[in-house]
C-alpha cells in the first residue's frame, strides 16, 4: 500500500503558507486603512464605494516614500513562493522523499524542481551556437549576411525603441478615463507580470514545438536569476516616477561597473586596464549628464535622490542576473530559450503571488477597464519585450556579442533622442557632453575587446619561445 503521508505533508506546507499570507495581507490592509471604517458610508440613493485594495491604499501614501512601502509588500509576496519552496526542499532532503517516493504527479514535480530531469540528446543548443550553425554561417554569402544583419537591426531597434517609448508613456503620462478624468498608472509590478507571463508563454510554446523538454539544471536554480530580474525590472519602472527616461538610459550604461564587481565576487573574474578605464569614463559621463539635464516635473532634490537610488538598485540586481545566468550556462549548458523560459516562469509565479496578495490584479484591471488606451499600450509593451528577448538570442547566435553591443548602443542613443523629442526633455550642453563620453567609452570598450582577442589569437598561432604576452594599450 502506498504511503501518502509525505505527499500530505508537502500539500500541508503549501496550504499553511497560503493561509498565513492571506492573514498577513488582511492585517496590512487594516493597518493602512486606519481601521475598518475609513471608507465613508454611501449617501442614500448612491452606489456604495468599493473598498480599496492593499495596492490602492499604498498608492495613497506620500509619493517619495510609497515605493519603499510597496517594495516591502512585494518582497513579502515573493516569500510566498520562496518559503514553501525552501521548506519542501529541506523536508524532501531530510526524508529522502525523491529517492523513496513512489511515482506520482507530485513526486515527479518535486524531482523536476530540485534535482532536474537529466540530460539527453535534447540538450543541444537552441541559440545557434552549435557547430551546425557555425557551418551554416560560413556558407552564407555577403548579400545574405547583409540581409540578416538588417533583419536583426530592425528587430532589435523596433522592439526595444517601442518598448522604451511605451515604458515612459505608461509610467509618466496621464490616461483619460470616464468623465474626462485623468490619472496615472502606478503599479509597476503589474507591468513586470504582464511582460514575463507573455515571455514565458512564447518560450514554452517554442520548447514544446521543438520537443526540448529536458535539461540537467534543477528548476529552482532559475529562481535566483528570476528574483533579481523582476527586482531590476521593478526598480527600472519605478525610477521613471522620479527621473526622466534619458537619465535612466544613461544609467543603464553604468551597469558595467556593478557587473564587473559582481563578476569579481561571483566568478572571480579578472579585468583588463581598458575595462577599468572605460568604466571610469562612463561614470564621469553620467555625472556630467545628471548635472546638465533638467526636468521641471521632477525638480526636487529628494525626488532626484530617490530616482538615483532606485537606478542604483536596478543596476545591482541586473548585474547579478547576468552573472548568475552565466554561471548556470557554464554549469548546466542549457539553451538560451530554456533559460528565458525558466526565468520567466518563476518571475510569473513571484509577481503573480505578490499581486494576488495585495489586490494588484483588481486595481490594475479596474484601471484597464476605465482606460482602454492603457490596455493597448500594455499589450504592445509586453509583445515588444518578448520579441526583443528573442531577437537578442538570435543576434548573438548569428553575429556574436560585439555586433549585438554596437546595435544596442545605437538603440540607446536613438532612444534618448526619441524621448527628448516626444516628451520634451531638456538637456544642456554639459549633459550632451556627458552623453558623448558615455557612448565613446562603450565603443572604445568594444574596440579594445576585439583588439585583445585578435592579439591573443595571433599569439596562439605563433611558435612558443618568445615573450609575446598579449597586452593592449589604449
Amino acid at each position: 500500500m502506498r504511503n501518502y503521508v509525505p505527499d500530505i505533508i508537502i500539500l500541508f506546507i503549501v496550504i499553511v503558507t497560503i493561509t498565513i499570507v492571506r492573514l498577513v495581507s488582511q492585517i496590512l490592509h487594516e493597518t493602512l486603512n486606519d481601521g475598518p471604517n475609513l471608507v465613508a458610508p454611501p449617501v442614500e440613493g448612491s452606489e456604495p464605494k468599493p473598498e480599496l485594495s492593499l495596492s490602492q491604499l499604498i498608492d495613497q501614501k506620500s509619493k517619495e516614500y510609497s515605493w519603499l512601502l510597496r517594495l516591502m509588500v512585494n518582497l513579502f509576496g515573493y516569500l510566498c513562493i520562496f518559503v514553501p519552496g525552501v521548506l519542501i526542499y529541506k523536508y524532501a532532503k531530510r526524508t529522502k522523499y525523491m529517492e523513496r517516493s513512489e511515482r506520482s504527479h507530485l513526486s515527479a514535480l518535486v524531482k523536476f524542481c530540485y534535482s532536474g530531469s537529466g540530460s539527453d540528446n535534447l540538450d543541444r543548443p537552441l541559440d545557434g551556437s552549435s557547430g551546425t550553425a557555425k557551418g551554416a554561417a560560413s556558407k552564407r554569402t555577403t548579400a545574405q549576411e547583409c540581409v540578416l544583419l538588417c533583419y536583426c537591426l530592425v528587430g532589435l531597434m523596433g522592439s526595444y525603441l517601442t518598448w522604451g517609448v511605451l515604458q515612459e508613456k505608461i509610467m509618466t503620462q496621464e490616461y483619460e478615463g470616464p468623465e474626462k478624468r485623468k490619472s496615472h498608472f502606478k503599479d509597476s509590478q503589474f507591468l513586470v507580470f504582464s511582460n514575463r507571463v507573455l515571455g514565458f508563454m512564447i518560450t514554452a510554446v517554442y520548447l514544446v514545438a521543438k520537443r526540448q523538454f529536458r535539461h540537467r539544471a534543477p528548476l529552482y536554480k532559475y529562481s535566483y536569476a528570476s528574483f533579481s530580474n523582476i527586482m531590476s525590472a521593478w526598480f527600472q519602472y519605478e525610477a521613471l516616477k522620479f527621473v526622466n527616461f534619458p537619465t535612466q538610459v544613461l544609467a543603464k550604461s553604468c551597469k558595467i561597473i556593478p557587473v564587473m564587481i559582481m563578476g569579481k565576487i561571483i566568478s572571480r573574474n579578472k579585468y583588463e586596464f581598458y575595462e577599468y578605464l572605460t568604466a571610469v569614463m562612463i561614470s564621469v559621463g553620467m555625472i556630467f549628464f545628471l548635472t546638465g539635464s533638467t526636468d521641471e516635473s521632477k525638480a526636487s532634490a529628494m525626488t532626484t535622490l530617490t530616482g538615483v537610488l532606485l537606478l542604483t538598485f536596478y543596476m545591482i540586481f541586473d548585474s547579478f542576473t547576468s552573472n548568475w545566468q552565466g554561471e548556470l550556462f557554464k554549469s548546466y549548458s542549457m539553451s538560451s530559450i530554456q533559460m528565458m523560459c525558466g526565468v520567466n516562469l518563476f518571475s510569473t509565479l513571484f509577481t503573480g503571488a505578490s499581486l494576488a496578495m495585495q489586490g494588484g490584479f483588481y486595481s490594475s484591471l479596474v484601471f484597464a477597464v476605465d482606460h482602454p488606451k492603457f490596455v493597448i499600450d500594455c499589450v504592445v509593451l509586453s509583445i515588444s519585450s518578448a520579441i526583443g528577448q528573442l531577437f537578442i538570442f538570435y543576434t548573438i547566435a548569428t553575429f556574436g556579442a560585439v555586433v549585438f553591443t554596437i546595435i544596442m548602443t545605437l538603440r540607446q542613443a536613438i532612444a534618448i533622442l526619441l524621448s527628448c523629442l516626444i516628451y520634451q526633455h531638456r538637456i544642456s550642453f554639459l549633459g550632451v557632453i556627458g552623453v558623448l563620453i558615455v557612448f565613446l567609452a562603450i565603443f572604445l570598450r568594444v574596440y579594445c575587446n576585439q583588439r585583445l582577442k585578435a592579439i591573443k589569437q595571433r599569439h596562439q598561432t605563433t611558435p612558443s619561445g618568445g615573450s609575446n604576452k598579449p597586452r593592449i594599450n589604449v
